[in-house]
């Protein structure tokens, strides 16, 4: 990378990486401290937990088609505004209903994809895939240490205090945003990091697509569910005092992550992506069956939880490489959002129906529900294609230049798909790297790939 991608690439990751830390520090303390809220309740505190998730899978794509015409840094800044409105709005709050309208304020600034498209604008086709790479490993860093983190500081200053923190952090974004990321000349619409409203109906057809959007929306609802429940019973029925929380997100974390990465390696590096994927889905089961059964045993509960992260954070992982592989050539923008969309769909059910199901029936029987509906996404998984190692081909077309699909699907081994962009003169191809034949593929251009 040259010194402006680099630039681009720290500014844009810490800026991501501020906005989920907020975000995420949320998730284990939540449901402890929304007592002190009046009219609290289980079902208004999945509310508070999941609404973030439909005001987020509301505005995505809008927002992004929006950066488009008037520029990213705009949007950007608009929606982090909003995200600090939002968590001011929820600091400010004293009843569930406050805290409620400040985490649906907080989801409206949905500017994920907005992010990730400035970071295309600012890096070439050769780096695009390592700077969102890099993105998303800040992702993962942010969700361990909010993990730890937020339980501490809510300790210190209470759930208000973390949402004014978090409307801090959002400045700190908007400073980065204006002071460290460059503005690029022209928004590149890049089918490959935006989405392509030609292509939506293309790929809600698309079976193998559809079953990783399931999974996406699966695994956010368990997660979501999940946090209704599990840090009251650490708290209530285990007797863990709130200041012992951290110590133990801290071990069952890195131990599942230390335990996750030798599958990771196996699945890319052996090719053996399927069945790590369909064993992780049945592993989720496994960790909420234990949760369900083990609240009345710390042991029980304690391995449940560390089963839980370990086959979370390997789904989370192994999701958006499957979505990248199987979506057709030029694609992959469309189908991330669409499968973003139903991660948030997912977030909002789970918090709902998760504190639903708490309210009227008790916490062991949220993660009873959960693993019902995994045995939904386990059959999903077991009748998946196996994947074909596929990677993305970006051709740049020299001027009055012609691509014809079929001059390339099957004369040129291993090309799968062509999608030809003609106004950014671009020529997207879907390629299968065991059988792809470059010069085969040079034959037919007529020049150097």
């Amino acid at each position: 990378m040259n010194s402006l991608e680099r630039k681009s690439l720290v500014g844009l990751a810490s800026l991501y990486a501020f906005r989920m830390l907020g975000l995420f520090m949320l998730l284990p303390v939540l449901s402890l401290y929304a007592e002190d809220y009046s009219g609290s309740s289980a079902i208004l505190v999945g509310v508070a937990l999941g609404v973030y998730g439909l005001t987020q899978g509301l505005f995505q794509i809008p927002l992004g088609f929006l950066s488009d015409r008037i520029g990213r840094k705009p949007v950007i800044i608009g929606g982090m505004l909003l995200f600090m409105a939002g968590s001011i709005v929820a600091a400010m709050a004293d009843s569930m209903w406050g805290l409620i309208a400040g985490r649906a304020l907080q989801g409206t600034g949905a500017v994920a994809s907005t992010i990730m498209a400035l970071l295309s604008d600012l890096t070439t086709e050769e780096n695009r895939t390592k700077a969102m790479a890099a993105v998303g490993a800040s992702i993962g860093v942010a969700f361990a240490i909010s993990m730890v983190s937020g339980p501490v500081l809510a300790n210190l200053w209470g759930l208000s205090g973390l949402f004014w923190m978090i409307a801090c952090l959002a400045v700190f974004g908007i400073l980065v945003l204006v002071f460290v990321v460059p503005t690029p000349m022209t928004a590149v619409r890049n089918a490959e990091s935006q989405a392509i409203p030609a292509m939506f109906g293309k790929l809600l057809r698309d079976r193998e697509l559809l079953r990783l959007n399931l999974g996406i929306g699966i695994l956010h609802f368990a997660q979501m569910a999940s946090w209704v429940s599990v840090p009251l019973i650490l708290e209530q029925t285990l007797a863990y005092g709130r200041d012992q929380h951290w110590i133990i997100y801290l071990g069952v974390l890195g131990f599942s992550f230390l335990c996750m990465l030798p599958f990771i390696i196996v699945a890319e590096v052996k090719r053996k992506i399927k069945p790590v994927f369909v064993g992780a889905v049945v592993l989720l089961a496994v960790g909420e069956v234990l949760l369900a059964g083990g609240t009345e045993s710390r042991i029980w509960f304690l391995l449940g939880l560390f089963v839980f992260f370990m086959a979370f954070n390997l789904l989370e992982a192994t999701l958006p490489s499957l979505v990248s592989k199987i979506a057709p050539a030029g694609g992959k923008g469309t189908a991330m959002g669409i499968y973003s969309t139903s991660q948030f769909l997912g977030t909002f059910l789970g918090g709902v129906v998760g504190g639903l199901v708490a309210h009227h029936y008790g916490y062991p029987q949220v993660f009873l529900l959960v693993a019902a509906l995994i045995l939904v996404w386990i059959v999903a998984a077991i009748t998946m294609k196996k994947p074909r190692h596929l990677k993305s081909l970006v051709v740049k077309l020299l001027p009055s230049e012609l691509i014809v699909a079929d001059d390339y699907v099957g004369p040129v081994p291993g090309v799968c798909d062509v999608v030809v962009i003609p106004e950014q003169q671009l020529a997207y191809f879907k390629i299968d790297v065991d059988e792809f034949c470059p010069e085969a593929m040079q034959q037919v251009l007529g020049r150097p790939v």
